[in-house]
């Protein structure tokens, strides 16, 4: 054990108050990150996830859709974003652009989804650009019309900045309660929690000033799950913040928990953190987080808010060798087969588009972890599978699977996605 800070913090006392579920404090957090070892963290963090989880992990399958690049702002750890051209405002191959910019159609989406949905996947994850000309409309019609296509797929979409600007582009404008609403009743079950970042006003200020803070996400998130709409939680971090920084973000993730859990519907299925990425953005002269970085944040995300049920490695982000070393640093998730995703690069060969894990590589990484391998659906409940079928346990419907073919035109975002499955593979184990 290292030794204690100048407040004489001891790791004791911390493991004490873990054991009671006690809330560690902002100088206790601080503290973990500033003279705590790796190992050390890991011992602490497992003890929480496994209190929770035992050693289950969990896994799902699902598609991601990023349905436009084209965004009005301009955050500096972005590499994602395209300027909209204000002329010829559906031509993609644009000067202003680069000639990838992109907006996918209310068909091709329910194209991709209904491949996904037939081969077996449970989820789809959309979320994409603040597209100026966009209509609200067009997000109603993609939740209704995948819903009508994949009736059993979890339709989990739009950060709380996307609500935000779906209120401003309304016309007439609505409230956030009233978007949310009209989404809900489209097929929108559940929200991602992209567009935190860091709540801090340094970090606003110099990373991502045109967009809103932290007062309007956490009102998003608020009226969400008053409304009975559960959601998730992200940080990014490794970039220009500091530790103290994160430890006040994720308190105040913690704190926006206990009080959803105490007076609203719905709360916080996790937290995210998500590992900076800074190639091709504003912020590529940064090294970006290292792999002890990576760990260290996904434990110290455990032991500050053990009243969020789950903690995400996003494979995408933190790499699947990461991923499943986080499994015994306090992580439960992994994540699911994405297959599709547009954000970040860091996997998936010289940055195309494709990055996918097949239910054999996440289940092996799980097994390799020492950990047992669990499908879930999006709110966590578990997934039943047969060589045909496939349903949520609990409930009275089933769905049946229909392989797809082994190939994979996803060189360009246009094109249609195919989730590899084997029936063999996805049994729950």
């Amino acid at each position: 054990m290292i030794a204690g800070s100048a407040h004489q913090i001891s790791i004791d006392a911390i493991r004490i108050k873990l054991d009671l579920g006690e809330p560690l404090s902002f100088d206790e957090g601080l503290h973990l990150y500033e003279n705590v070892d790796i190992h050390t963290l890991g011992e602490l963090a497992n003890s929480v996830r496994e209190k929770l989880h035992g050693r289950d992990a969990y896994y799902n399958i699902n598609l991601h859709i990023n349905y436009t690049n084209y965004c009005v702002l301009r955050c500096k750890f972005c590499s994602f974003y395209r300027p909209f051209a204000k002329e010829n405002a559906h031509d993609r191959n644009s000067a202003e652009d680069g000639g990838d910019g992109y907006e996918l159609s209310v068909e091709e989406i329910v194209s991709r989804a209904k491949r996904a949905y037939s081969a077996g996947a449970t989820e789809v994850h959309m979320v994409g650009g603040l597209h100026p000309k966009t209509p609200f409309s067009y997000y109603t019609d993609v939740c209704s019309a995948v819903k009508k296509a994949c009736p059993h797929m979890h339709i989990k979409a739009f950060t709380a900045i996307e609500i935000i600007h779906f209120s401003r582009i309304a016309k007439p404008r609505l409230s956030i309660e009233q978007v949310l609403v009209q989404l809900r009743e489209a097929g929108l079950g559940s929200m991602p929690g992209g567009g935190a970042e860091i709540f801090d006003d340094r970090v606003h200020e110099e990373t991502f000033k045109n967009k809103v803070g932290e007062t309007e996400w956490f009102e998003v998130h608020r009226v969400a799950h008053e409304l009975g709409i559960f959601t998730n939680a992200t940080m990014l971090y490794g970039h220009v913040e500091t530790p103290a920084e994160r430890i006040k973000h994720l308190i105040k993730l913690r704190d926006h928990q206990e009080a959803s859990l105490r007076q609203r519907k719905a709360a916080f299925n996790c937290v995210v953190p998500l590992s900076f990425v800074p190639d091709h953005s504003q912020l590529s002269h940064l090294a970006g987080p290292s792999g002890l970085d990576d760990l260290k944040t996904l434990a110290i995300s455990r032991l500050m808010c053990p009243n969020i049920p789950h903690i995400k490695a996003f494979w995408i982000m933190q790499s699947p060798k990461l991923a499943q070393v986080s499994l015994n640093w306090g992580v439960d998730d992994i994540d699911g087969t994405v297959v599709y995703y547009d954000i970040t690069k860091r996997e998936g060969g010289g940055g195309t588009t494709h990055q996918e894990l097949s239910v054999d590589d996440l289940k092996r990484l799980i097994v390799e972890s020492g950990c047992k391998p669990v499908e879930r659906d999006t709110l966590y409940r578990r997934v039943i599978r047969d060589e045909d079928r496939w349903q949520v346990e609990g409930e009275g419907w089933s769905v049946p699977i229909e392989p797809a073919e082994n190939s994979y035109p996803l060189d360009n975002p246009n094109h249609l996605v195919e989730l590899r499955t084997n029936a063999e593979e996805n049994r729950a184990s």
